[in-house]
């Protein structure tokens, strides 16, 4: 059985739910997991302002990897990308990243940033889930309104700190832990746009079918690529 954890960190407005069917999966391959949650998916709009940072997201991440017994494979979903990038190093214990239709940015870079979308003079305030002009939340999912189990996803979603989206990475941990990136087939979010670009800066690239969260809807096939992933892991130990 491998020896590697798979910490697996969502997605701005996700929690950890939404890893529910790749665990069962990863389980059922021998495969251990941990999850986190980002303080930037913000369950309690009542706590005002400042709300939770890019930065705040990081350190959560680094504090669950230092938690880990043994080798870490990090899976970074979306937005994640970004945190993620920020919090591991060569040092961190993590022997993989994986960018799973994420933002693999460089420094001073930021998720809007990469679409071009100039920074506000504020960084206050919360983006709701349902934003027509930036995400749609069946892009999360399958795309399809009458799939009860994407309808319930979709009433899980909480608002995002508005900050992260224009915070950029002071360091980028991918130049020093390998990595993969994994571009889902039907990706009709924003994200998709720039999938290939990210993908160019990463070591590896795998494609698998599914949306923009193919952890969801093809768990199986999502986790057959990490035991891809933890081969790789292993064969460079």
């Amino acid at each position: 059985m491998s020896d590697a954890t798979f910490l697996l960190v969502h997605g701005g407005h996700h929690g950890e739910w939404v890893w529910g069917p790749l665990q069962k999966a990863m389980a059922e391959r021998g495969l251990a997991t941990r999850t986190v949650t980002l303080p930037t998916a913000v369950t309690d709009a009542s706590s005002g302002e400042p709300y939770p940072s890019m930065y705040d997201d990081a350190q959560v991440v680094r504090e669950a990897i230092a938690e880990i017994t043994g080798p870490v494979v990090v899976v970074a979903h979306s937005y994640a990308g970004v945190p993620v990038t920020e919090a591991i190093t060569a040092e961190s214990g993590v022997a993989h990243a994986v960018y799973v239709a994420a933002y693999m940015v460089d420094t001073g870079e930021s998720m809007f940033g990469t679409h071009g979308v100039p920074t506000p003079d504020s960084l206050g305030g919360l983006r709701p889930a349902a934003n027509p002009d930036l995400n749609l939340p069946l892009a999360f999912y399958d795309g399809d309104p009458t799939n009860p189990e994407t309808a319930a996803a979709i009433a899980r979603l909480v608002p995002q700190s508005a900050r992260a989206d224009y915070e950029s990475v002071t360091r980028v941990g991918w130049r020093e832990v390998a990595n993969s990136y994994v571009i889902p087939s039907d990706d009709i979010s924003l994200t998709g746009t720039i999938a290939e670009q990210m993908a160019a800066r990463a070591d590896r690239v795998f494609r698998v079918p599914g949306n923009h969260a193919p952890f969801w809807s093809n768990p199986a096939e999502f986790a057959d690529v990490l035991v891809e992933i933890d081969g790789l892991v292993h064969s460079a130990s």
